[in-house]
């Protein structure tokens, strides 16, 4: 399968990164503009090392001088500086058990463009092919912006290994052992950041969304499964095995339903969409296939279906207590499909929240943010700008595949 790019001449090379230029650009990407002053109050570097960092990304044109918006320091008139998104684009796809979800995004990680694929076959091969042929339609809409493509982003669920980019095993395309990072580059040419979903959508949160300034968050998500993405001391966690975070897969009732992972009684088996809509076909003794019939059923009063979805709130909020007593984040976020049906457990989950988060944990701020799968899939994107960005801080290139170790 041919590479394809856009024919246009790359901008001139990202300078060559240390961790504080990539400190830095972050910084300036997520919570700019900012001043040079600011810039080194919220990094904690000196304001030499901000100024050494900051003047290369100038000259290259990364990040430009606000001339419009002085502000004072120290008496003096001081210009902001902010990232150039129009400098560079990049590509992020989704990837579910049925579809692929894919935007064109700007160095901000603005979505310029957005598409959708169906899927019809799972095997790898068949992704691959369809992960190729959405990638070629996104290079064409970019060719109109002029500037190139410098990095794919894909987000699949389960257990992937960045660093390595192979996805381990996702429960959902029935994957085990997928080096999708050395095809998707083979196939498209383009260097490539394979990662978890759930975790892509984190790096995008806490840079654009609503974990932007907190050092320690959570974002849950729930739906088809029940996942959960981690940020501790600043950086998302992965893991040593690039499993991390699983609340889904916490056994809170021995004695309760099978769990595809093998187990009872997990949260993902009590309160992820097929476990929900499993009990209500028992419960009503009519097939239940999907999420938007069962929450009809609920808020038209049939009898039990209201019980499975208070259910699945107190595992839910159960779960999100294991976290805040664990980890102690300022805030929880609640994302994910299964938002659709929030008013039918938000009770149970903020309940359950209070009864058994322990101590001060309790004063963790929950929050719900109901994002589309185009959001997903800009965390997708999200994730190539970060390997960009730290392309030469302690990386690791495999098979074509760009990511931080």
């Amino acid at each position: 399968m041919q590479s394809t790019s856009p024919a246009t001449s790359p901008p001139e090379a990202f300078p060559a990164q240390t961790h504080s230029v990539a400190q830095i650009f972050t910084t300036v990407l997520s919570r700019g503009p900012l001043t040079r002053s600011e810039v080194a109050e919220r990094t904690g570097l000196s304001a030499a090392a901000v100024t050494k960092a900051v003047r290369p990304l100038i000259e290259a044109g990364y990040l430009v001088e606000d001339t419009d918006d002085a502000r004072r320091a120290l008496g003096r008139p001081a210009n902001p500086v902010r990232v150039d998104g129009g400098r560079a684009l990049f590509i992020g796809v989704k990837a579910t058990g049925d579809e692929l979800i894919g935007v064109l995004t700007d160095l901000c990680c603005r979505i310029r463009v957005a598409r959708r694929l169906s899927l019809t076959d799972p095997a790898p091969a068949a992704v691959l092919a369809a992960i190729a042929e959405l990638v070629r339609e996104l290079l064409t809409e970019a060719e109109g912006f002029g500037v190139p493509v410098l990095g794919l982003g894909l987000a699949v669920s389960g257990e992937v290994d960045r660093a390595e980019g192979v996805v381990r095993y996702s429960p959902f395309l029935e994957w085990r052992d997928v080096a999708l990072g050395e095809l998707a580059h083979s196939a498209t040419g383009l260097p490539v950041t394979v990662e978890n979903d759930v975790r892509a959508l984190t790096v995008a949160e806490q840079w654009f969304g609503a974990g932007v300034g907190l050092s320690d968050f959570a974002l849950v998500t729930v739906g088809a499964g029940i996942g959960c993405g981690l940020v501790v001391h600043g950086r998302v966690v992965a893991g040593a095995h690039g499993v991390a975070g699983e609340i889904g897969h916490v056994a809170i009732d021995p004695a309760g339903p099978m769990c595809r992972c093998g187990n009872r009684g997990c949260v993902e088996a009590i309160a992820a969409d097929p476990a929900i809509l499993a009990r209500i076909t028992v419960t009503t003794g009519a097939e239940v296939t999907d999420s938007a019939h069962a929450v009809d059923l609920a808020r038209r009063g049939h009898p039990g279906v209201r019980e499975v979805y208070a259910a699945a709130g107190e595992a839910i909020g159960r779960g999100i207590a294991t976290v805040a007593n664990l980890f102690g984040p300022e805030r929880v976020i609640i994302s994910g499909e299964g938002l659709a049906a929030y008013d039918l457990f938000a009770d149970q989950i903020r309940d359950t929240f209070a009864a058994y988060a322990f101590g001060s944990a309790a004063q963790c701020d929950v929050q719900t943010r109901p994002l589309p799968y185009e959001e997903w899939a800009r965390g997708a994107a999200a994730t190539a700008i970060q390997s960009f960005i730290r392309a030469d801080t302690h990386q690791q290139r495999t098979n074509g595949a760009v990511a931080p170790a």
